[in-house]
């Protein structure tokens, strides 16, 4: 009995000092991955960046000796390449010129659940308004298949696809154009 006793505290002592490794969802990642993905398919001509400046450049230089502060991070790279990605995001390409001339006229936004929503029809016709529906009926097809195939592509759980959503919507409404409709996160509307 007592022997009984010492293995149950042996097996409480190694039960209970077993590791937890967490698995976290690669946020920082996924919204590189996600800029990328609307700078591309918005393709807007961007501003060249600024030149470093000198003293970056001379921290840079201490950073490739070993020198300075350097941050450890594990390598996470998110997979933004299989064919149906590729697929979604060239046809949301093909979409954005005929979806622009709504942003412009306020008639659609990007909402905070990172999708086109219809703002306002009452300056369009019967025809601009059956077609800015349809492409915006389209569009958000292809978004959300896109958020799926990004979690299925990198073997996100399912409750990662919530993150996946916020993530884009911020892209999607940081990359809007002045005077275009977003949805903050508590959401209200307001003209970027």
């Amino acid at each position: 009995m007592k022997r009984l006793g010492k293995v149950s505290f042996f097996c409480l002592i190694l039960v209970a000092s077993c590791v937890t490794v967490n698995i976290y969802f690669p946020a920082a990642e996924v919204q590189k991955a996600a800029d990328k993905i609307v700078d591309d398919v918005r393709q807007e001509e961007k501003v060249p960046p600024k030149p470093a400046s000198h003293l970056y450049q001379q921290f840079q230089g201490l950073r490739a000796l070993g020198l300075g502060v350097n941050a450890a991070h594990a390598q996470v790279n998110v997979d933004v390449s299989t064919p149906a990605i590729r697929a979604l995001k060239a046809s949301m390409q093909n979409r954005f010129p005929q979806l622009k001339p709504f942003y412009d006229r306020g008639a659609v936004g990007e909402n905070n659940n990172g999708l086109v929503e219809v703002r306002g029809t009452g300056g369009l016709n019967l025809q601009e308004q059956a077609r800015v529906n349809q492409l915006v009926d389209q569009e958000n097809k292809d978004r959300t298949g896109l958020y799926r195939e990004i979690m299925t592509a990198n073997k996100f759980g399912p409750e990662s696809l919530p993150q996946i959503q916020k993530i884009f919507a911020n892209s999607w409404r940081g990359n809007s154009q002045p005077g275009w409709w977003v949805q903050n996160d508590q959401g209200q509307w307001a003209k970027k």
